[in-house]
Order: structure tokens, then C-alpha cells, then sequence
């Protein structure tokens, strides 16, 4: 290259030349090679001068030379700084000599000498690192030196970068032998084999170097390059296991599976052996391990410790026991310590419906402004608002001491309207004399309200003795009134959702099982089954589910129970991953058009919040309007006609798109995996996989077929009809499914809800009536207790929207978005739509809903998914999605208004209470901020940001996270949330 530079020259240089001699030409020629020369430095030209001398020295064959001129080398390579950017200048000198030192290597036979030659070969071939032979590695493996060391960090790295890439070399050359059957897979482009256990072994000798200098994300990356993240554990001491276990956890969202339960189950056994138990817990409830979770228990004796252990599993309400701290895990003092705060933060005095709606600042003509809603619907609302908002305070103003309220409303709104009785006393068993009267009434809707208002009041409170929700309602499950039997269903799934309680399990399997029963009763069995075992692959309930999908007739099937019956089965695999794949199978099984509705609900809540980026991108493909290979110009005018047929089917895309999409054929990806609603006037149908084959609706063939039909004989159009009709039905209710499935899998991990965000925008534009109806909820269940700007706002525009059903989702995504919040911004907006549609009768019902649920609890309670710990809360979601299905059909779930109740098995409060060892209240201060990230950061990092120093007990809102503010008590947990239990710091000075 230098050569070529010189040659380039100036052109008053040619002109001279011209005239020159051409022995002067030469000499000229020689006298720039010499300037060249002359530009090193007189150090750099004498350690070039001794390299290329120690070179030849191992060139010649006098052997007694080669040990020193080796050991000259190392020095010369190990002493050499540089900086970040340039080459150290050994390396630089010695790269047109290395060639020929490798045929010196070649030749050698003494064993020492050529070892040590090797280590310097390694080094040296990081400058030849491009040719793909992985010299490095090489010589390396071949040299018997153990000192990696000395040669620094950037080779180490080096040499980690190339252990990466064999090994996956190796994987695929493995996977190709295995799929060609034979040896005859593609040679290596060197002669070396390198071994799996070689490879092992250094990488074993690297991962303390990398641990020991803060390179921890490099030594968890090289051991998850080789696959064996489980020989970690051995290398972690006090002063990494931190660093070591956050980066771990922080990856899973991004690891395909089982790597991401082999990350959780490492980082699970290093925080047990540095006895960190609260963090351990959190990973044992991630797993659903009851074993890991017992072991953190059996590892400590300490009683107190027990009692926090107990405090973080009440939360998530898993089914755990242990003795001695039963009555913390079956929340019985979680109405005590709610109390508490409300006394503390002066919420004692009830408020009612009015205090939120603020009908005096309404400027919309007053005496017109209530005459959209009946009295007894607005009543019903009123019922709902009190409900939530003074829930779990145990007093109110409208309904515990004014019998006469309940029959302010009418019908079935009189269940609900009791039934708000049970959520003001939610977790306190107190509700249950409250609501003991109306169990004696005549009317069956205010029966039903009794006893659901019973599982409300008991929600999550399990006493080890005795189960007075279960002995209240357990009589009342086979009565003969749907609406009693319904309602008791309906209130055990509430008060048991997460405890497994096997009692329940026996009482109502018989009702899920029996398909002579009303669609409803058994349905209600199954959805309160799948509460109560939430994410526990229950096998009994998994074939009643199943026996009900194969057993009834297709009518019963085109209900909208059916909705909730196939949420039942998601909800039993909520998080289970692969375990579902059998009953998938066993789905697909079925022929009906709903089926691959279900198999998409059920594969989204197993893989909830995994992030999983193969099965969005399988989600949207089902949701994109798909466009019509041409094949001849004969078929055109058919081809149109399907055109057509999708476009009037999907709605909002225009028939110029369509048009468009035409010409340009698809492309061979997207016919094959375009599953459900892809129409091909070609037979390329074949290429499909059989499951999806069958539950793929033939569009295309049905209407040609119809019309041909219809010539012939005009009798046969029913049937045809019927058949295009229920698989119209099962693609609606597969689009909408779809659209739930994106949130649900994106919602463990933060980049992946911004994107989905966005994904909803495109499809509220392009998507048929029923995709937009979903979009809203599917943004709600993404930043549920997260009232971003951004998504509120968005959310407000689609609350605007003609399609009504698009319009009360919406709504109610406001009210999800900012649950819990007392958001002023949202209160403001709900507001203003309630004077906006105060003609509508059920907009408006649903409006004062949102506002009940923003202003839940007073401000106090949340149904966040995720806690700090990032541990995902399984009762939460399932009380979430119940209703999100049901929200489906708006209609529904307004005429099924009890359904709403199931939200309150998943709210809890979002307090920080301090105790101290005897389980007393203790006042400290705590500083709450904006947790922050740190993940991988050097030194200490501040964790939040922005804080505010409170003394407890205090609130805690999404994206928050607390630390005390000095050392005068130690906490034994490390995320300071919920019930939190400090002792005496021993070693703390006050400061004067």
C-alpha cells in the first residue's frame, strides 16, 4: 500500500523525471524507501531490528537458542503497552513473520520449546484473526502454558469471541451430519478438531479472569455461547454475585427456551448459597417451584426472616405452606395493615360516587345531563364506583347502613349492587355479617348478590382452619337457579383465585365436567377452576374444559360463553411454555371453527411475557390483510371477487391497497406461513402444516362453490352460508385473540411494549371493526397502573370513535391505564367524556366504571402485573384477561356485569409498611424515586432517581422504588415493598 502511495507522484515531480537519467531515477527510488524507513523512531527501528533478529535465530537450527530467543519474545509481547486504538508495536513488527513461524512450529519436535512457541502463535494470530482458521484457539490448546494472564485482558476477550464461534460451528456441523445421516458434511477449513472438552476447560480457566477484573456480562455471555450457564455458580464470591445475578435475571427476557429457566435456576442457587433469600424467593415464584421455594424456607431458622419470606408470598397469593406463618401467607393480616395506612394517611372517611363524578362542574344543560341513563342503571354504576372506590375500607355512605339502595336498581343489577358490599369489606371477614341478611331475601338477584358479595369479602383471605367463604357457599353451587349457583361459582373462583385449594377442586369439578348443564353453570365452573389453579397445568380440569369443547352441540358452541371457556384453558397454562404443546395437539383435534381462536389464546398466556419475537410476529401475521396471487388472466375476474370478499371482511383496508397488494405477488414467506385468513386461488395450500390446514378458512373455495351451487339448486345455500358464517365467527374471534396475544407476550419486557405500542397504532388503522375493538384493550393491558401520556391520550382519540364498541374499550382502557392512580389528567378526561356521552346509556355506564377504577381504593390499591422484583403476579392477570374477554363483546359483558367483580381478586394495596421483630408498625423514613436501571453498570449506581424522603407507611406507584434513608434499621428484604420487616442496626452512630 505504501509502495503504491509513493508511486502516485505530484506532477511537477513527473516533469523533473522527464529530464533525469534513469540511474538517478533509481537512486531516487531507493532514497524514499530509505525516508521511510527513517520515519520510526530510533526505539521502534531497534526493537524491529531485535524481533526480526530473534526470528531468525528460531529460523536456524541451533536448538540452545531457541529458549532464550522465546523467552526474549514473550517479554518483548508482554511488556508492550498501547493504547485503545492502535496495535501494540510488537505485534505490528512481527505480523509479515508470522507465516514463517508457524512452518518453525510446524517442524519442531521438542515439546517445551514448541509449547511456548504456541502461546506466542496465539497472540500473534489475533493479528490474523480475519482469515477464519481461529488460530488463536489453536494455538492455544496446544500450548501447555496455564498463565493466560499475563498476556491481558484484550486477548482473553479475543479468545472468548473465538471459543463462541467454534462452538456454534460445531452445533450446526452437528446438526447437518444429523440431518444428512452420513459423514459426507462440509471438511473444516483446518486440519485441527477441536474438542467440546478442551473447549470446556478453558473456558473455565477464563470466566474467574473475567470476574475477577468486572467483566461479569462477559463471563455469563461466554458460558451461555458454550451452554453451560450451570458451572457458573462455582466461580461467584460475595463481591460478584450481585452484579453477576441482576445481568442474569435482566437477560431471560431475551433468551429463547429452556436457556431462560437454566438462567433463573443458576441465578436461584447462587443468591441461596450468598443467603440471599428474598431475592431467591422471587425467582422461586417466578419458576412456580414449590421445592425451590420450601428450600429457601428450610434455609434459615430464623423466625422473623420466615415471617418476611411469608409477607412476599401473600402478594403474589401463591398456594405455599409452611408452619408458623400461615395465617401471613393467607393474607389474614392484610385488612389490618390496609386499615392502618388509611388511618395513617387520614383516608378513613368514606367518599362517595359524587365526590369523583363532580356533576356541578358539568357545563352541559343540567336538566337534560342525567337523561341518558335510566335511574336503575345510573344507580348500578353508582353501586360499582362505591365499590372500588372504598374498597377494603369497611364503611361507606351510600349502601351498608341504606337497605332500600339495592332496589334502586333493578334485575340483575341488584346482584352487583350487593355485591359492592363484599368489595368495601374486601379481606375483611367482618363483610360476611354485613351481607348475611340478604341471604334470607326472596328476590334470587339480591341472593346472588349475597353470595358473591361473600367470595369478594374473603378475596385472597384463607385462614388454615376454617374457610367461611367455603362454608357459605359450597351449599348454594348446585341450586337450581342459575343466577344463585352462577354467583356462588363466580365467588369462590374470586375468594380462591391462586390457593389450589383441592375442597374447591372437588366441588365444582362435577359442575365443569357435566355437559348436560346449562353452557353457563359449567362454564362459570371452569372459569372459577382455572382462577383457583392459575398456571398450574391441572390435568382433571384440563379435560372437563376439553370434554365441554368436544361435547356440546354446535349451537351451544356459537355462545359467547364460549369466550371463557377458552380463556379457562389459557388461564391453567398461564406461563407454562412448552407443557401446552399437548393440548394443543389434542385441540387441534377438534373440528370447529373456533379452534384456532382458542390454540392462539392459549399459546399467548403460555408464553406470557416471555417476549418471544417469532410468536408476535406469528400474531400480526394473522392480523394483516393478506394479499391474492394472480396466477392467469382467465381467473382474473374470480380473483376479484375473493379481493373483494377479504376486503368487505377486513374492513377498513381499501380495495386500491388490495389492488395493489395483487400485482405485486406475495412472497413465498407469507404464503407459507400465513396461516387462518390467507386465500390462494392457487392449491399452495399444501405447503401448510396440517393443524394450521384445518383450522384455515377457505374463503375462496366456499364462494365459488356457493355460486355454483346456487345455479344448481338453491336449496344448498344454507348450508354453505351457515358453514362460511361460523368460519367468518371463529377468524373474528381469532383476530381478536391475536391482538390480546401481542400485549400479553410483550408485556414482561419494556422495549417490547414500546414496540407493541406502536404495532396497535398501525393496526387500529388498517384492522377490520373487531382487530380496532381489541386494540384499546390490548394498550390497557400493557401499561395497566402506568398512566402514560403518550398511551392515554391515544387512547382518548380512539374513545371518540363511530364505532361505539371501539369507543366504551377505549374508555375502559383509560380507566385500566390509570387504576388505582387518582391520575388528575385521566379523572379530568373521564369526566368530560361522561358529559360527552350522557345520552349513551351504556358509554356513560362504562365511563363511570374507568372513573371508579382510577380512583380505586382512594388511590391505594394497584393491579400492576409486575412488582419491583420483576416477579409477574399470575392472580392479577388472570382477574385482568377475564374481563378483557369478556370486553370483547361490550354487549356482553354490560348484560354479564357481575363479571366485572373478577377484576377484585387481583387488586391489592401498593403500600411500604415497616415492622419492626415483634410485627409492630415501625415509623422510619424512606426515600421513593424512579427505580433507574443498573444493570451492568460500573461502580455503585444510584437505583433511583428523584426522590422524596416520606416516613412510612407510603405508597408506591408503577415504576417506583423505595431504599431507607439511612442505616439505623436493616431490612430483611432486599425490595423494599409491601410489608416490610427491619431490625436494629447494631453498629449505627447518630449523627451529631
Amino acid at each position: 500500500m505504501a509502495e503504491g502511495l509513493e508511486n502516485k507522484k505530484k506532477p511537477e515531480e513527473v516533469q523533473n523525471d522527464e529530464t533525469i537519467p534513469t540511474t538517478e531515477k533509481v537512486q531516487h527510488k531507493n532514497k524514499k524507501k530509505d525516508d521511510e524507513e527513517e520515519q520510526l523512531s530510533e526505539e521502534d527501528t531497534k526493537l524491529k531490528e531485535d524481533l526480526d533478529l530473534l526470528v531468525e535465530r528460531l529460523k536456524e537450527n541451533d536448538t540452545s537458542l531457541y529458549e532464550p530467543s522465546l523467552q526474549k519474545l514473550k517479554e518483548f509481547i508482554q511488556n508492550s503497552t498501547s493504547s485503545m486504538t492502535a496495535v501494540p508495536k510488537p505485534l505490528k513488527f512481527l505480523r509479515p513473520a508470522y507465516p514463517s513461524l508457524c512452518s518453525v512450529h510446524d517442524k519442531w519436535t521438542d515439546k517445551k520449546s514448541k509449547s511456548t512457541l504456541s502461546g506466542i502463535l496465539s497472540v500473534l494470530s489475533m493479528t490474523y484473526s480475519d482469515n477464519g482458521k481461529h488460530d488463536s484457539l489453536r494455538f492455544r490448546l496446544l500450548s501447555e502454558e496455564t498463565d493466560l494472564e499475563s498476556w491481558g485482558h484484550e486477548y482473553i476477550r479475543h479468545l472468548a469471541l473465538e471459543i463462541g464461534e467454534i462452538y456454534n460451528d460445531q452445533l450446526e456441523k452437528e446438526a447437518d451430519l444429523n440431518s444428512d445421516g452420513s459423514a459426507n458434511a462440509t471438511p473444516t477449513p483446518t486440519d485441527f478438531e477441536f474438542s467440546k472438552d478442551d473447549i470446556l476447560q478453558l473456558s473455565l480457566d477464563i470466566v474467574p479472569y473475567f470476574l475477577k477484573h468486572n467483566g461479569e456480562e462477559d463471563a455469563v455471555d461466554l458460558l451461555l455461547e458454550i451452554e453451560s450457564i450451570e458451572k457458573l455458580p462455582q466461580f461467584i464470591d460475595e463481591n460478584t454475585y450481585q452484579r453477576v445475578c441482576k445481568y442474569m435475571i435482566a437477560c431471560v427476557p431475551l433468551l429463547p427456551p429452556p436457556e431462560d429457566i437454566s438462567f433463573l435456576q443458576t441465578a436461584f442457587s447462587i443468591y441461596l448459597s450468598q443467603s440471599q433469600l428474598t431475592e431467591a424467593l422471587a425467582i422461586a415464584i417466578r419458576l412456580g417451584n414449590e421445592e425451590l421455594m420450601r428450600s429457601v424456607f428450610d434455609a434459615t431458622n430464623d423466625k422473623v426472616m420466615h415471617q418476611q419470606l411469608a409477607y412476599i408470598l401473600a402478594v403474589q397469593k401463591v398456594s405455599f405452606e409452611y408452619e408458623g406463618v400461615q395465617d401471613i401467607i393467607g393474607n389474614t393480616k392484610l385488612s389490618e395493615h390496609f386499615l392502618y395506612l388509611a388511618k395513617e394517611l387520614n383516608l378513613t372517611v368514606p367518599k362517595i360516587p359524587e365526590d369523583i363524578y363532580k356533576s356541578h362542574l358539568d357545563n352541559s344543560k343540567s336538566i337534560f345531563s342525567n337523561s341518558g341513563m335510566d335511574s336503575a342503571q345510573q344507580n348500578l354504576a353508582a353501586s360499582f364506583v362505591n365499590g372500588f372506590l372504598n374498597l377494603g375500607y369497611s364503611n361507606d355512605k351510600l349502601i351498608v347502613d341504606n337497605d332500600s339502595w339495592v332496589y334502586k336498581t333493578k334485575g340483575d343489577g341488584m346482584t352487583s349492587a350487593v355485591a359492592s358490599i363484599g368489595s368495601i369489606y374486601q379481606w375483611n371477614l367482618d363483610g360476611l355479617q354485613q351481607l348475611d341478611k340478604y341471604l334470607y331475601v326472596e328476590e334470587p338477584e339480591v341472593k346472588a348478590g349475597a353470595l358473591l358479595g361473600i367470595g369478594i369479602s374473603a378475596a385472597g383471605v384463607h385462614d388454615a382452619d376454617v374457610e367461611p367463604a367455603l362454608l357459605l357457599l359450597q351449599d348454594y353451587v348446585t341450586n337450581t337457579n342459575p343466577k344463585i349457583s352462577s354467583a356462588a361459582i363466580l365467588g369462590l373462583g374470586i375468594s380462591f383465585a391462586g390457593s389450589r385449594n383441592e375442597e374447591v377442586l372437588g366441588l365444582l369439578l362435577p359442575l365443569a365436567a357435566d355437559t348436560s348443564l346449562p353452557l353457563e353453570t359449567s362454564t362459570m365452573a371452569c372459569l372459577a377452576l382455572s382462577h383457583i389453579f392459575v398456571g398450574t397445568c391441572n390435568g382433571d380440569i384440563t379435560t372437563s374444559i376439553m370434554d365441554n369443547f368436544l361435547e356440546r352441540t354446535t349451537t351451544e358452541l356459537k355462545s359467547e360463553w364460549v369466550r371463557f371457556l377458552a380463556l379457562s384453558l389459557g388461564l391453567l397454562y398461564l406461563q407454562q411454555g412448552e407443557q401446552v404443546d399437548d393440548v394443543m395437539e389434542t385441540l387441534s383435534a377438534i373440528e370447529h371453527p373456533m379452534t384456532s381462536a382458542i390454540e392462539v389464546l392459549i399459546n399467548a398466556c403460555a408464553y406470557t411475557g416471555t417476549g418471544d419475537v417469532l410468536l408476535i410476529q406469528d400474531l400480526l401475521h394473522r392480523l394483516t390483510p393478506k394479499a391474492v396471487n394472480k396466477e392467469d388472466e382467465d381467473e382474473e375476474s374470480d380473483n376479484e371477487d375473493q379481493a373483494n370478499s377479504i376486503s368487505d371482511f377486513l374492513g377498513t383496508k381499501e380495495n386500491e391497497d388490495a389492488g395493489a397488494a395483487e400485482d405485486n405477488e406475495t412472497t413465498p414467506a407469507e404464503t407459507t406461513t400465513g396461516e387462518s385468513n390467507d386465500v390462494n386461488a392457487d392449491n399452495e395450500d399444501d405447503a401448510m402444516d396440517v393443524d394450521q390446514e384445518d383450522s384455515k378458512p377457505e374463503n375462496a373455495k366456499t364462494e365459488t362453490v356457493g355460486k355454483a351451487v346456487e345455479e344448481e339448486k338453491e336449496s344448498g345455500i344454507t348450508e354453505e352460508e351457515e358453514k362460511e358464517e361460523e368460519k367468518e365467527a371463529g377468524l373474528i374471534e381469532e383476530s381478536c385473540f391475536a391482538v390480546l396475544g401481542v400485549a400479553l407476550i410483550a408485556i414482561g419486557e419494556d422495549i417490547g411494549k414500546e414496540m407493541s405500542l406502536r404495532h396497535f397504532g398501525h393496526l387500529m388503522h388498517y384492522g377490520n371493526e373487531y382487530i380496532r375493538r381489541m386494540v384499546p384493550l390490548a394498550m390497557g393491558l400493557v401499561s395497566v397502573a402506568d398512566p402514560q401520556m403518550k398511551v392515554f391520550d391515544t387512547l382518548t382519540r380512539f374513545s371518540h370513535d363511530p364505532d361505539l364498541d371501539v369507543s366504551m374499550n377505549s374508555i375502559f382502557a383509560m380507566g385500566l391505564c390509570g387504576v388505582g392512580t387518582n391520575n388528575a389528567r385521566l379523572a379530568q378526561l373521564l369526566r368530560q367524556l361522561a358529559s360527552y356521552y350522557s345520552r349513551e346509556q351504556d358509554a356513560l355506564f362504562i365511563t363511570r366504571l374507568s372513573q371508579g377504577l382510577v380512583h380505586l381504593g382512594k388511590g391505594t390499591m394497584t393491579m400492576d402485573i409486575y412488582n419491583d422484583a420483576n416477579v409477574l403476579n399470575k392472580t392479577t392477570l388472570a382477574s385482568l384477561l377475564t374481563v378483557l374477554t369478556g370486553l370483547v363483546s361490550p354487549s356482553f359483558m354490560l348484560k354479564h356485569h357481575q363479571l366485572f367483580y373478577m377484576m377484585n381478586s387481583g387488586i391489592r394495596p401498593k403500600f411500604i409498611i415497616t415492622l419492626d421483630e415483634e410485627g409492630e408498625p415501625l415509623k422510619v423514613n424512606v426515600r421513593v424515586g424512579q427505580a433507574v436501571e443498573t444493570v451492568g453498570q460500573a461502580g455503585k449506581p444510584k437505583t433511583i432517581t428523584g426522590w422524596i424522603t416520606q416516613s412510612t407507611p407510603v405508597l408506591l406507584g408503577h415504576g417506583e422504588r423505595a431504599e431507607l434513608e439511612n442505616d439505623e434499621y436493616i431490612s430483611y428484604t432486599s425490595n423494599i415493598e409491601g410489608v416490610v420487616i427491619l431490625r436494629k442496626n447494631p453498629d449505627f452512630e447518630a449523627e451529631e
